[in-house]
């Protein structure tokens, strides 16, 4: 048996980038090829997409788990590594996309509106892309980034015309089964509509679709009872009909106090999305009063007898009876004539287009602070060199002196003396923490020697921090010397 999921948690993956390719070009009588490594191919990215045949987030309950393909390595010959395909995701019209603390990110609403959940990583430059004058053939490439990594909520709001409102049992269902070819579940106990249902209601030139969604309660703008999962699937219907059952047993309910009631939950209720469907509050959706059971004496005697109370509101009063369908004809064509003025007044939107709205930010700019866990370290925060410290060969030391001359040119060094720092100070970037050392000549044109090799490496006869504790360590016994030191 089917089931409709209106709620899911997604964790989506983009795909990660390749890494860069390190070749020199060799071939007969050509010594000096020089470097033709390719770059790497970007990863996938996930994107989510609307798609008129997706109707749940069945799928996403059972498989919440997505992740794009990665890029490809780059390759010799200055080929370039094949890029990741992107993971396209259908969800259904009306999907709102939140992120962990519940902030709004994107509303999909029409067939084909994609929101890109997650970017793929960028791919790693070849070492062809990284020869200059000062490395004509350099010895190693970048790595790929990895791709961003995101938990999302997805959040499904029935996009219907007009939305039934009503407390349990009222017999929404009853009159959805009537008005249109859906078949709901239907019985006599409180809640049996647990989740919503959608019915396509042909007047005329009309066509529109009725939510019946579950039954309401006092205290369901509190999350009492069904009342959130109710009160979402109605902030985009664009009419609210209230159905009042006129034959209950309840002796403290009338069709007046249960208007009241539902009045006070739907004024309560602040839907996330009022200011983006652009269709208000609850409170301000017209309204249509439709007192069913009128096939019952007792209750079309009561409806007789609320119905000038109720007019003097100003709300079309329907009296009907969803079982001997008495009074449903005119009861369409007036919900047709309404969701026909809305829609008059509301031109059905297009789907909507990706907008990128560009942050002004210095990619350039970084920070040097204080480490608070290590006297006399620092941290260094920023775009670039975070970037550049995971693209890293932290086990091919030209990659590492390259490292240290962008560091240098982007002034990461001069602001470190500003900072006060000591040779051998604990500086932390991204994920990785290193030695300083002020004596390395970072930034200017040294002799090259053997690929994967960079001399200012092998000039600092500084001991290390891990030296230094290690000899700690041993002068208090709690470890021996190395072979190699005997």
């Amino acid at each position: 048996m089917s089931r409709f999921i209106d709620r899911v948690v997604l964790h989506v993956s983009a795909g990660k980038g390749g890494n860069g390719c390190a070749s020199v070009h060799r071939e007969k009588f050509k010594p000096l090829g020089g470097p033709d490594g390719g770059n790497g191919g970007r990863g996938g990215d996930v994107v989510l997409e609307v798609d008129g045949n997706v109707h749940t987030l069945l799928d996403f309950h059972f498989h919440p788990h997505a992740k794009a393909t990665n890029g490809k390595q780059g390759m010799g010959s200055n080929r370039d590594g094949a890029q990741g395909d992107d993971l396209i995701l259908k969800v259904p019209d009306g999907t709102v996309v939140l992120d962990k603390d519940g902030r709004i990110l994107a509303d999909l609403i029409g067939v084909g509106t994609r929101f890109e959940a997650a970017q793929g990583g960028r791919g790693g430059l070849g070492n062809a892309a990284l020869s200059s004058k000062a490395r004509k053939a350099p010895g190693f490439a970048l790595l790929g980034e990895d791709g961003v990594e995101r938990e999302l909520v997805l959040e499904l709001k029935s996009v219907a015309d007009v939305g039934l409102v009503g407390f349990p049992s009222a017999g929404k269902s009853s009159l959805v089964s009537v008005l249109s070819a859906a078949k709901p579940k239907i019985a006599d106990y409180p809640f049996t509509t647990l989740v919503p249902n959608l019915g396509v209601v042909s007047s005329g030139d009309t066509t529109f679709t009725v939510a019946d969604v579950p039954g309401l309660i006092p205290g369901a703008s509190d999350g009492r009872g069904l009342g959130l999962d109710f009160l979402r699937h109605l902030e985009r219907c664009a009419v609210l009909a209230h159905v009042v059952d006129c034959a209950t047993l309840d002796p403290g309910r009338d069709p007046i106090s249960d208007i009241d009631a539902l009045e006070a939950e739907l004024a309560a209720y602040k839907g996330a999305l009022s200011g983006d469907t652009g269709l208000g509050d609850l409170a301000d959706r017209p309204r249509i009063v439709i007192l069913n059971k009128a096939d019952v004496p007792e209750a079309a005697e009561l409806a007789e007898m609320v119905t000038p109370d109720l007019e003097a509101r100003g709300w079309p009063i329907f009296t009907i009876s969803a079982v001997s369908r008495e009074g449903l004809r005119p009861l369409t064509f007036a919900l047709a004539k309404l969701v026909a003025d809305y829609r008059e007044a509301h031109p059905k939107a297009e789907p909507k287009r990706q907008v990128i709205r560009p942050v002004i930010a210095n990619e350039n700019s970084f920070s040097v602070v204080a480490d608070p866990e290590i006297p006399g370290g620092f941290i260094v925060r920023g775009t670039r060199p975070e970037r550049w410290v995971r693209q890293t060969q932290f086990d091919n030391d030209e990659a590492v002196g390259y490292l240290a001359d962008r560091l240098a040119r982007l002034g990461v060094e001069t602001e470190l003396v500003k900072q006060g720092a000591e040779p051998g100070a604990s500086v932390t970037i991204g994920n990785v923490s290193f030695d300083w050392e002020p004596q390395t000549p970072a930034g200017v044109d040294l002799t090259r020697t053997g690929r994967g090799t960079d001399p200012r490496l092998d000039q600092v006869e500084r001991i290390g921090a891990t030296e230094r504790k290690h000899a700690s360590r041993v002068r208090r016994g709690l470890e021996g010397l190395d072979p190699e030191d005997q």
